[in-house]
């Protein structure tokens, strides 16, 4: 087998196309969700908390450079090449991904509930089992 019909055969399985697809359809919702913790979300919980804005938690790791005159928030300093450790960044993706998690989980959940298989029907005792229970059944009488 040539090397380019065994890799016309991997590529065209039923499994690779589905990834394939997945993953295409999984960063475009990925998308979704960024923006929908990003753009409603975060500010309506920044709301709730009295103006918050994650986005600018973070702790200077350097000193801004001595002719830095901008604001100080999470953009600016990392425009200006000042190390952060921003947490409050992290807390927005770790939010990105429990509403996508759990979403997620729904589909499946749904997807699951929409393939439920019903169980196959009994199929009858074939006859000569039934012959044979009963020989047996009769035998364990006279014992």
């Amino acid at each position: 087998m040539s090397m380019m019909s065994e890799f016309k055969e991997f590529a065209l399985k039923g499994n690779v196309m589905d990834l394939a697809v997945g993953v295409i359809i999984g960063g475009a919702f990925g998308k979704i969700v960024d923006s929908l913790v990003k753009d409603m979300i975060m500010p309506i919980v920044g709301k709730i908390f009295g103006g918050l804005d994650f986005s600018n938690f973070f702790v200077k790791l350097a000193d801004a450079p001595a002719n830095y005159a901008g604001p100080m928030t999470y953009e600016a300093l990392t425009k200006a090449g000042v190390p952060l450790f921003a947490y409050g960044n992290f807390i927005t993706v770790a939010i990105n991904f429990i509403i996508l998690a759990f979403i997620i989980f729904w589909m499946v959940k749904m997807m699951n509930m929409a393939k439920k298989e019903t169980p196959p029907a009994e199929t009858p005792t074939p006859e000569d089992v039934v012959l044979l229970r009963e020989i047996r059944d009769a035998l364990k009488g006279k014992a």
